[in-house]
C-alpha cells in the first residue's frame, strides 16, 4: 500500500471513525482530536499492515485505543481535583446517546461499531478481538459468542 492510497482510504473512513468517537467520548472536539490521532498513528505504522483490505478495521481498532486512553486521562484528571458544580459536563438531552453512555464499556463498543458505524458482526468481532467460537464449557455464558451468524450470550444479563 502506498502512502497516497493510505491517505485516500483513511480520509474515506473518517466519517465512520468520527461517529464511533463521538459516541464513545461524548464531545465533538474530543472526537475530532481522537480521529486525527488515530489516523496519525495509523500513518506512522501503515507499512506494517499485512493485509491492506483490513485498513478500516485496523483504523477502528486504533481509534478505540485512542478513545480508551482519553477516557483514562479524563478519569485521572477528575480524580485529582473535584470540579465545582458549575463546571461539570452537562449530558446531552438525547435519550439514545445517554443510554449508550450508560452501557458497560464492552457492550457500548459493540453497539457503536455494529449499529452506528455500520460494521458487520464479523468485522465487529475482529475489531474488538472477540472469539467467533461457542462459549467455552463452564463459562456460564459470560463470554461474547458468535453462533450461527448472530451474537449470543454477550453478557450475563442477556437471554
Amino acid at each position: 500500500m502506498t502512502e497516497l492510497e493510505y491517505l485516500r482510504r483513511a480520509e474515506a473512513s473518517r466519517e465512520k471513525l468520527y461517529r464511533a468517537a463521538i459516541l464513545t467520548l461524548g464531545s465533538e472536539a474530543a472526537a475530532i482530536a481522537a480521529v486525527d490521532e488515530a489516523v496519525y498513528r495509523g500513518y506512522r505504522k501503515f507499512h506494517g499492515l499485512r493485509q491492506s483490505e483490513y485498513l478500516e478495521t485496523w483504523l477502528m481498532r486504533i481509534l478505540i485505543n485512542v478513545c480508551r486512553d482519553e477516557l483514562r486521562r479524563r478519569k485521572r484528571e477528575l480524580a485529582m481535583a473535584e470540579l465545582p458544580e458549575t463546571a461539570r459536563e452537562e449530558f446531552d438531552a438525547l435519550p439514545l446517546r445517554e443510554a449508550i453512555r450508560r452501557l458497560p464499556e464492552p457492550l457500548r463498543q459493540v453497539v457503536i461499531l455494529r449499529y452506528f458505524s455500520g460494521f458487520t458482526l464479523e468485522e465487529t468481532a475482529a475489531i474488538l478481538e472477540l472469539p467467533r467460537a461457542p462459549c467455552p464449557p463452564g463459562s456460564g455464558g459470560r463470554w461474547s459468542c458468535w453462533t450461527s451468524g448472530t451474537w449470543t450470550q454477550t453478557f450475563p444479563w442477556c437471554p
